[in-house]
């Protein structure tokens, strides 16, 4: 057991228990006039293959901001022997932890309420915005495993950089570097691993959007900027005419990360540049280029604003799985699972089968 393991929190369960989701306040009424949105997501994970006890790790909707999104409760389901909430105090990253003797065929069913509506930051003006924390602080700007801070990611951040006076300079010309800099390659696997060492040693800067967002974060904190990948789920199809920004119904293979730095005066600032370079590859007729006006439409919008046809889970980096053998995973939004034999692979459906569903139970 690792152990870092103790410090999680856990609240054990019965199957078909609600709990609430909600830091939300008493009275919250997600009111489609405010902009509010209500989606049910239906997470159904089977292990085809058990061996011994079998374990599994399902992401929750850990983000409680009042301005865009709010959790409202979690129902689980299925025939585990034990179920628990646990929560990462260093992340606030939440997942249901459900576990299985040996001889069962694990099956849990776990139903998720979130309420979304569209985010923007103005950056023309400045507001009064709490500052962050010292602990928040050293949180996203310290170097992880997959993000380093030093060496060649420092050099390119300062390059970058050079000659910008202000936070949201620097911030700005790191998002139009790496929209500029980077491609998407339909070819990784899931999301991408986000391993920007290797990225900008290699010269290889093509992925997906755990790889050119998570470059993003690491050149802003290497720059001294705060910055965080955020994790999640496409929940509904972009209302804004790109195809390739939405997903509704079966979003099995619909996560997406996204980022975000914080600038004085504007608290988080939302960004993607990985969907930037998602709109290029895959809108219609067949790609575009950074200069068509559907990809420099997007390009603008997407520093400083998120359309939130999408859930976040967490903002969690190399986290260990509480329960497992030795298991750390550079990030949770997939599910996860394990039995006797090992970590089996969240993307290969002949071991580890699930099944996502999105459903919106109020009027746009």
């Amino acid at each position: 057991m690792q152990r870092r393991e103790f410090l999680w929190t856990s609240v054990t369960l019965a199957a078909g228990v609600m709990w609430p989701g909600g830091r939300a306040e008493a009275g919250f009424d997600p009111s489609p006039e405010d902009g509010w949105r209500v989606f049910d997501v239906t997470t159904r994970v089977e292990v085809l293959q058990p061996d011994g006890t079998t374990r599994a790790w399902l992401p929750l909707p850990s983000m409680q901001e009042e301005r865009w999104i709010r959790n409202m409760g979690n129902l689980w389901l299925g025939n585990a022997l034990t179920g628990r909430i646990l929560r990462n105090p260093e992340y606030g990253a939440e997942m249901l932890y459900a576990e299985w003797a040996a001889g069962e065929k694990p099956v849990i069913e776990l139903i998720s309420r979130v309420a979304t509506r569209d985010r923007a930051v103005d950056l023309s003006r400045s507001e009064q915005v709490e500052p962050l924390s010292r602990a928040e602080r050293r949180l996203n700007t310290k170097a992880t495993r997959l993000l380093p801070t030093d060496g060649i990611v420092r050099k390119t951040a300062l390059g970058i950089t050079r000659g910008a006076r202000t936070d949201e300079a620097r911030a700005r010309a790191i998002y139009e570097w790496v929209v500029d800099n980077t491609f998407r390659n339909p070819k990784t696997r899931g999301c991408g691993l986000g391993d920007i060492r290797f990225m900008l040693e290699s010269g290889d800067l093509s992925g997906k959007c755990a790889d050119l967002n998570a470059l993003y974060v690491g050149l802003a904190r290497a720059a001294g900027l705060p910055a965080r990948d955020v994790y999640g789920i496409r929940v509904a199809d972009s209302r804004f005419g790109y195809k390739s920004l939405g997903k509704s119904g079966d979003i099995s293979k619909a996560q997406h990360c996204r980022a975000e730095v914080w600038l004085t005066g504007h608290g988080w600032v939302p960004v993607d540049p990985a969907d930037v370079r998602k709109v290029v590859l895959e809108e219609p007729p067949g790609g575009l280029t950074l200069t068509d006006e559907k990809v420099t439409d997007v390009r603008k919008r997407l520093s400083g604003s998120w359309e939130m046809n999408w859930l976040a889970y967490n903002t969690a980096h190399d986290l260990p799985l509480p329960g497992s053998r030795k298991a750390t995973v550079p990030f949770l939004m997939y599910p996860q699972a394990e039995t006797a034999a090992g970590m089996l692979d969240s993307l290969d459906p002949a071991t580890f089968s699930y099944k996502i569903t999105s459903k919106e139970i109020t009027a746009s």
